[in-house]
């Protein structure tokens, strides 16, 4: 049995935590923070409550998948509803619904574009085989060596995967109309890239929407991450919130300890699940650095985010609760965050109104609004300009609905790039981890296991497989098992 310390109590560092503590090691995880769920917290202020960050309950049968590897199901935690419509795109030029029926998709698609349904068939269908190899055997791997990919299956599957092929050049091929070019390439946004950057083996994320579909788990996303929490405490992991890792100690090529606001601390093995940048260059000495300062600065990151939890002592009929505020150009604030590394001028936006389908989250009558613009990492933020922007979105929100409201917000916070760093010591204040390029994808992205440091590990959206909840919670996955298998050697 080892001793293991973990940095951090986000998706991935408690995913680790519970692995290992099934195992039998005696696993203790630090916190910075006074919660756990890193990213995924939630707020609650004035009667509204808000999940802080992620937001989207995408690939259920992942999350089950890991819930009864330990013995449980979801369904023991919180109640799981499907979204029905799953989401509402609002264009300059009307709106699309997208329903939770595939033949009520393909109807949309078909009255849009004669014959874009049949092109939808075949699009998903091989993105069905990129989801089920790609999560089972390609994001698995530790991606230690590109030894791990000289599998009969991966290698077999290489032309279908489309690795080299973006996503943007295949929805093209097949699909003329800009609406539902714009709805199957609104997915792979979360990977933190333009769709011409994209490997088309992301398509995958087109089979999680459409066929897997949009969930909610009742009470607030919150709950998956309290999910993790309570599983963790059911193996006997130990939580120290509020006691912020402040260096790691090396001898020669072993990791001997980590100094936080509670003290020093020994174990065998460490997982940081923190920010990879910050652990890598603020918490390892000097010598023990994996990256230079250019290979950080080199890194195409995933977008920040400019969030608004918003108050409003109303019912806002219009929204659904996921809404996708496509009415302004694509193209262009894509290349102000990937190209132009700017505040754009004509923002796209996201606006979550969880009160539309769960009444605990909102006062009777009132409404609760997370709104994000996405912006390039780094940006320099003050809240003139932030409240510019909330002005912006506002009023094109007004417009789309036709009706005002803005004299109804009774609560309005902000979190930026300031934010991030502040709460996560997040890169550039990044929101998502690094994009989703053929270049940053799997042995290109940063090591799971130190390079020199042999009992030092890493998990979380800067690393493999990368952003979003499924992959982090995946990547601390991997790393449990990389230190489950250098244990069983030891025993032996």
């Amino acid at each position: 049995m080892a001793s293991i310390g973990i940095i951090g109590s986000g998706i991935s560092g408690m995913a680790a935590a519970i692995e290992l503590a099934a195992s039998g090691h005696q696993v203790r995880i630090f916190e910075k923070n006074s919660g756990f769920g890193g990213r995924g917290r939630s707020m609650k202020a004035e009667g509204y409550s808000f999940d802080m960050g992620p937001s989207w309950y995408w690939m259920p049968d992942v999350f089950e998948q890991f819930f009864n590897k330990h013995g449980r199901s979801t369904s023991d935690y919180f109640t799981l509803d499907r979204l029905d419509p799953s989401y509402r795109i609002f264009f300059k030029d009307g709106l699309i619904d997208a329903p939770a029926e595939m033949k009520e998709i393909e109807a949309v698609f078909e009255e849009k574009e004669a014959g874009s349904a049949a092109f939808l068939r075949k699009f998903l269908k091989e993105a069905q085989y990129k989801y089920e190899v790609g999560m089972s055997d390609f994001v698995t791997k530790p991606s230690l060596s590109l030894l791990e990919f000289m599998d009969l299956r991966i290698l077999s599957s290489l032309f279908r995967l489309e690795m080299l092929k973006s996503i943007e050049s295949v929805i093209h091929q097949g699909i003329k109309n800009e609406q539902l070019r714009s709805w199957l390439s609104f997915p792979v946004l979360f990977l933190g890239a333009k769709p011409s950057d994209t490997p088309a083996l992301y398509s995958l994320m087109n089979y999680a929407d459409m066929e897997l579909g949009t969930w909610y788990p009742k009470g607030g996303m919150t709950r998956l991450f309290e999910a993790f929490y309570k599983l963790a405490l059911e193996k006997g992991v130990k939580f120290s919130f509020e006691d912020a890792v402040e260096s790691i100690g090396i001898s020669g090529k072993k990791f001997t300890h980590l100094v936080s606001a509670s003290g020093t601390h020994k174990f065998d093995f460490l997982i940081s699940s923190a920010d990879y940048h910050h652990t890598d260059t603020v918490l390892l000495p000097v010598e023990a650095r994996q990256y230079s300062d250019a290979y950080w600065e080199s890194r195409k990151m995933a977008p920040g985010s400019l969030i608004f939890y918003l108050g409003v002592r109303r019912k806002l009929p219009g929204l659904l609760h996921h809404n996708l505020f496509f009415d302004a150009d694509f193209q262009e604030h894509a290349a102000d965050i990937y190209d132009l590394h700017r505040w754009p001028e004509d923002p796209l936006f996201y606006v979550c109104m969880s009160s539309a389908t769960d009444d605990s989250v909102a006062p009777a009558g009132h409404e609760n609004l997370f709104i994000l613009m996405p912006i390039a990492a780094g940006l320099k933020e003050d809240e003139a300009l932030k409240n510019q922007y909330l002005d912006l979105i506002i009023g094109r929100m007004e417009t789309r609905l036709g009706y005002s409201f803005r004299e109804d917000i009774d609560y309005c916070r902000s979190f930026c790039t300031e934010d991030f760093i502040s709460e996560y010591h997040s890169f550039k204040g990044n929101a998502y981890g690094l994009a989703n390029t053929l270049d940053q994808t799997a042995i290109l992205k940063p090591r799971v296991r130190h390079k020199k440091i042999s009992n030092l590990f890493f998990a979380g959206q800067l690393s493999h497989p990368g952003p979003g909840l499924p992959p982090s919670m995946i990547s601390g996955q991997i790393t449990a098992r990389l230190i489950q298998k250098e244990t069983s050697k030891s025993s032996k």
